[in-house]
């Protein structure tokens, strides 16, 4: 807070204000930009300038502008299938970690299938500045797709270096206070994967597989994979695994139940959680509302894994 003599009171963001001092008519201010994207922080320093110019005694006024560089964490989610539904899960996941109090966001990388727009309820265009894309927001989630950029419906038919290139875009965009980014990798183990292990280095990966001997040979191929290249794996999420019929409340297992939690044990693998197979995931997901945002059993599943998540990326690697 500027003392009362300050002749520099009265000017806006005074949260954001370090230092002040005027001498001979020159005004220096001082500034935190930390978190704000480009455009923010110049609007932030033009109008601490014009405030500035307008007090009595204030002829030319310098701002300097100083913020502190924002950790990052990049998190990879994949699995070693397709139809598993490890975009859903990325979704929901988001959007749990954000309930949280974390700020998130979400790159859509699986460039052949982005369905993150959908998910999230959300195809707006996002817009550029400084030739950096400026990510859409929705369930307090911020995020990026390719999905968004085409017309749906219609195909990426995209080789390998195009592909990889798009994915750079995403990743570096203006994410701004961001400080988890989940990427919703394609499935299998292709060029997609090992340009983000390569080019962005994961803090870590996640591998979404549903529990039947299938989709489990796949997972451990991704599991591979993340291990070759020096990436934590920091679990498992077993989807799709226990099915409860409305209207009797039988449950049962369409496509067995426990055997990503076995195959992690086996791969000496965190086990992040279970999730089940679930018309309200289904119908919600299709609508746009991630069944992470609202209060029911679906929602308190996504956010235990998402807390065990956080404890995860918290453990150190040894």
């Amino acid at each position: 807070m500027a003392h009362p003599a300050d002749p520099l009171t009265g000017l806006p963001h005074e949260e954001r204000i370090r230092s002040r001092k005027l001498a001979g008519g020159v005004a220096t201010i001082i500034a935190d930009a930390t978190g704000l994207a480009k455009v923010d922080s110049e609007a932030l320093e033009r109008e601490l300038r014009e405030a500035a110019l307008a007090l009595p005694g204030v002829e030319e006024a310098r701002v300097a502008m100083t913020a502190s560089q924002r950790h990052r964490t990049l998190i990879a989610i994949g699995s070693g299938k397709g139809g598993v539904g490890k975009s859903t899960v990325t979704a929901n996941l988001a959007v749990a970690l954000a309930r949280a109090g974390r700020k998130v966001g979400v790159i859509d990388a699986d460039v052949y299938g982005p369905s993150q727009p959908t998910l999230l309820g959300k195809h707006d265009k996002p817009e550029a500045a400084d030739d950096k894309l400026l990510p859409v927001e929705a369930h307090g989630v911020k995020f990026l797709s390719l999905g968004q950029l085409v017309s749906p419906g219609h195909a990426l038919a995209w080789r390998g270096p195009m592909a990889t290139g798009a994915l750079a875009n995403l990743v570096e965009a203006e994410w701004g206070d961001t400080d988890l980014l989940l990427a919703d990798l394609p499935p299998g183990t292709g060029d997609v994967q090992l340009s983000l292990i390569q080019r962005s280095r994961p803090a870590g990966a996640v591998i979404v597989s549903t529990p039947q001997d299938l989709s489990l040979i796949d997972a451990r191929r991704a599991i591979d994979l993340f291990n070759k290249m020096s990436v934590p794996v920091l679990g498992v999420i077993e989807n799709m695994a226990t099915y409860v019929c409305p209207h009797c409340g039988e449950a049962s297992h369409p496509f067995g139940t426990g055997g990503a939690e076995a195959a992690a044990r086996e791969m000496e693998v965190p086990f992040l959680g279970r999730l089940p197979l679930s018309l309200t995931i289904r119908e919600q997901s299709d609508a746009g509302v991630p069944p992470a945002a609202s209060a029911g059993p679906e929602a308190k599943a996504f956010a235990e894994i998402a807390a065990r998540l956080l404890e995860a990326l918290e453990t150190p690697v040894h």
